[in-house]
């Protein structure tokens, strides 16, 4: 049995942290520096930990007594030892072999020392493991029989002896071909192959037979045969799963587990530590071999432990601590109870939540770049689909804050003169929104007759008053149920209105004119203005309480004369637009859209929407010149604007560069429009960062 029994290592019964004295100490300072109850030996090292040799009580005492002891050092008193043990050998080489004490080598410095008490405390592990062992199997009901390498009978049961009534001390040692020639044992050492179910004949009675090598560091060291009696089918299947559970190794599905594994009995000692541990604290396993959980967190090993708190509530227990290594974990600690009620063991299991942590960083990380990348995608599909014309840095910004604007639901309020574009930002924040598919409901609050305001915004019931249809009417508000309501120019909404406005924003219902009953509405709310409403607040023409309900996203829009960026684009933009509606070829003549740049377009987008498509259809040539510009009141405008030359230049040549290659299909034919060299023509272009768009020229390639 004791072969079963004998797995341990030198490791696991050495004591790790013995005494060690400095080689290079003298003897009355190794003497002074020794309690009373260390008894030694006590192993000698150099200064870096490499061992020397080992000392002995009485040679102290002797140098002592001889007067010797500040003139000798340690290591003139030092003995080499019996033999040196490395920490992964078999503990079976200390059984039965009583010797002194003995130093374990690691990587040539001392790992540790093993002396009569740990031989002896070994010992009777193994020799009290053994006889239980002995008993379980002796007293099996299954008939059981292994052989060592020989096919040598070591494991003879009682059992067996009363299936084959043959006596155990007969048998054991002797070969197992001539003794049970149907066990089939040196075949599983042959081919140490497992072999369960299989059927066997002993006399007149059949068996059900489980094989299977035995394994011993890694290398089978021998066999082992149960048998069942067919007869007893019933039985055959329960006691088949019992052996099957006991030939689970342990061992195995511990350190298996990706889980850290840490189990004590039940006062707190530590009894197992698995390689999960291991790798999710980075705290090796023999640092924690029979210390209490109490001693471990003293020490700084952990800042709480699972394990105490189980032992006291006497139910499991989950908590989050640091360890000494500064990870973060999740433990479960779960005690085990036996038949009387006691807490024989805590299992805790371990998970490294500092990973975890990390995934969620990272999650996060990658869903911000998602939002980031669908926002750009947004703009890229917008400005593609030529829906939004820009330029200048001050519109690309706002648009990419619409964009954002666009995943939430907040009250946005859009700020601009009359003509910038405030109705485009709404809609490209309503198209942009997860409210796309719901409608978007625009109202001019200055466009509408103030007695008739508030039955077209909250509706009104049939009755509600002299000419109301007979089955009501609903409000925007409800029409905009599910999307977008865009109240545009919102300062010149009456002052009586904006209370009931603002129980709209609070409340999310409205009542309607003549009615009693609130109806629910779900709508966002986008406002315009393109007056000063902290000046109406002031003037108490405004409600401060709806100003502040309003006004949570404020968005500026700048008039067109403070983004000139966007005025060649623009007018390139809606001279297409034009040419293609009206079926015309309009173009213009050079020095049109210097002055068109410099005019200050106090009617903004608007303003020069309208007068392009005055341009395409009232001039009667194809090529609009400066005569046929209407009063522009240039003189103030160029006043207004004075600038650097060669500013003026540069801009001039690119909104005319910008024209041309938005008339003409390559660069050879700009160069002759323009009547310049085409290498000059490539040259501003590149100066400028023009992007052509154009086809290969044919004789690029020249």
């Amino acid at each position: 049995m004791e072969r079963i029994m004998r797995m341990m290592k030198i490791k696991d019964i050495m004591n790790a942290q013995p005494l060690v004295l400095l080689a290079a100490m003298n003897v009355a300072e190794a003497v002074r520096s020794l309690l009373p109850d260390q008894n030694g030996p006590f192993p000698l090292v150099d200064e870096e930990g490499a061992f020397i040799s080992i000392v002995y009580i009485p040679e102290l005492l002797k140098a002592v007594l001889d007067g010797e002891a500040d003139n000798r050092t340690l290591a003139s008193l030092g003995q080499a030892p019996k033999r040196l043990l490395d920490p992964d050998d078999s503990a079976d080489q200390l059984l039965g072999k009583p010797v002194d004490s003995l130093p374990v080598i690691e990587d040539g410095k001392l790992a540790g020392i093993v002396g009569v008490p740990e031989m002896a405390a070994y010992a009777l592990s193994v020799r009290s493991r053994a006889e239980e062992l002995s008993n379980l199997v002796d007293y099996a009901y299954n008939p059981i029989v292994a052989v060592d390498l020989d096919n040598r009978i070591w494991v003879y049961n009682k059992a067996l002896e009363r299936v084959t009534g043959l006596n155990a001390a007969d048998c054991l040692g002797q070969d197992i071909n001539k003794t049970l020639p149907m066990s089939r044992l040196p075949e599983v050492l042959e081919t140490g192959l497992t072999q369960t179910t299989q059927k066997v004949v002993y006399g007149n009675t059949s068996f059900l037979s489980n094989r299977a090598p035995i394994y011993h560091d890694n290398q089978i060291s021998g066999a082992v045969a149960i048998l069942q009696e067919i007869s007893e089918l019933e039985a055959v299947s329960q006691e088949l799963e019992y052996v099957k559970r006991l030939n689970c190794e342990l061992d195995a599905i511990i350190e298996s587990s990706f889980d850290g594994l840490y189990i004590t009995d039940g006062q707190g000692y530590t009894i197992r530590v698995n390689k999960g541990f291991e790798r999710i604290t980075g705290s090796p396993a023999r640092e924690h071999y029979g210390r209490h959980m109490a001693e471990l967190v003293e020490e700084g090993f952990y800042s709480r432990s699972g394990t105490l708190l189980a032992l006291e509530a006497r139910e499991p227990v989950t908590i989050t601590l640091e360890t000494i290594t500064g990870k973060n974990v999740l433990v479960t600690s779960s005690p085990i109870f036996d038949a009387k009620g006691e807490i024989t063991l805590v299992v805790t299991n371990v998970r490294d939540i500092t990973e975890l942590n990390e995934l969620q960083r990272r999650l996060d990380q990658a869903e911000s770049l998602s939002h980031l990348y669908q926002n750009e995608l947004q703009q890229l599909k917008v400005v593609a689909s030529g829906e939004i014309i820009m330029r200048s840095p001050r519109m690309e910004e706002i648009f990419g804050l619409a964009i954002r604007l666009a995943a939430v639901d907040s009250t946005v309020m859009i700020k601009g003169e009359s003509g910038v574009g405030k109705e485009m930002i709404a809609d490209l924040i309503h198209s942009s929104s997860q409210r796309k598919n719901g409608p978007i409901v625009k109202v001019n609050c200055g466009a509408i007759p103030e007695t008739l305001l508030e039955s077209e915004l909250f509706g009104y019931e049939s009755g509600a008053f002299t000419g109301a249809r007979k089955e009501g009417k609903p409000g925007f508000f409800e029409v905009a149920h599910g999307g977008t309501l865009f109240l545009d120019e919102i300062g010149d909404l009456p002052r009586n209105l904006q209370v009931k406005f603002l129980r709209v924003l609070q409340d999310r219902t409205v009542t309607r004119v003549g009615g009693t009953k609130p109806i629910p509405v779900n709508v966002r709310i986008l406002a315009g203005t393109n007056r000063d409403l902290d000046v109406l607040v002031e003037d108490q023409q405004f409600r401060e309480d709806l100003y502040y309900r309003l006004n949570v996203v404020p968005l500026d829009v700048p008039p067109l004369r403070e983004r000139r960026d966007d005025i060649t684009p623009l007018i390139d933009h809606f001279l297409e637009y034009y040419n293609e509606r009206y079926h015309m070829n309009k173009r213009l003549a050079p020095g049109v859209m210097e002055i068109l740049l410099d005019y200050h377009w106090p009617g903004n987008v608007r303003e020069l929407q309208n007068l392009v498509e005055r341009l395409v259809v009232v001039t009667t040539d194809n090529l609009i010149t400066v005569d046929d510009l209407p009063p522009l009141n240039q003189a103030a405008s160029r006043t207004a604007a004075i600038r650097p030359l060669k500013s003026v230049v540069e801009e001039a040549e690119r909104d005319l560069l910008n024209s041309a290659f938005a008339r003409y299909n390559s660069t050879y034919e700009v160069a002759r429009a323009l009547k310049v060299n085409q290498s000059t023509i490539v040259r501003k272009a590149a100066r400028y960062g023009i992007r052509t768009g154009l086809r290969h020229d044919r004789h690029s390639a020249n």
